[in-house]
């Protein structure tokens, strides 16, 4: 049995397997996903798990380079984008695109992790780094 970091065997494939400038989307209960996306779905109940709870524990894995982000979340959802903001700290280049060209975008991500979570634009796309 894996003692610490991502529990989940199909998340933790998923992080293992990335490479360079690949991407990871994470979001929440009514996100739509493309089909061919390998969707991890996470949710139990409404808020269960939380887009941030999940979202830190891929942090510990995943090295993060660059991230997506809806522009709606500034006025739609300032406490997760404010959320956001503190775990990266200034260490990764965003970018802001419309919700819409995120939800396209999330058929080029190795997979779609989908949480319990309620409030809107809570969805990110991660773009893996390099730890050298």
């Amino acid at each position: 049995m894996k003692k610490i970091g991502i529990m989940n065997s199909n998340i933790s494939a998923r992080v293992a397997d990335m490479g360079h400038m690949d991407w990871l989307a994470v979001g929440d209960a009514g996100t739509p996903v493309p089909e061919g996306v390998d969707k991890i779905d996470l949710s139990v109940k409404s808020g269960i798990p939380s887009f941030m709870e999940v979202l830190d524990v891929i942090l510990l894995e995943l090295e993060v380079q660059k991230i997506y982000l809806a522009e709606e979340i500034k006025v739609k959802n300032p406490d997760i984008l404010e959320q956001i903001n503190r775990r990266f700290d200034g260490d990764v280049s965003i970018e802001f695109i419309s919700h819409n060209d995120l939800k396209k975008n999330i058929k080029e991500s190795k997979a779609f992790i989908r949480t319990g979570e309620t409030t809107p634009y809570a969805n990110i796309i991660l773009e893996s780094g390099v730890i050298f």
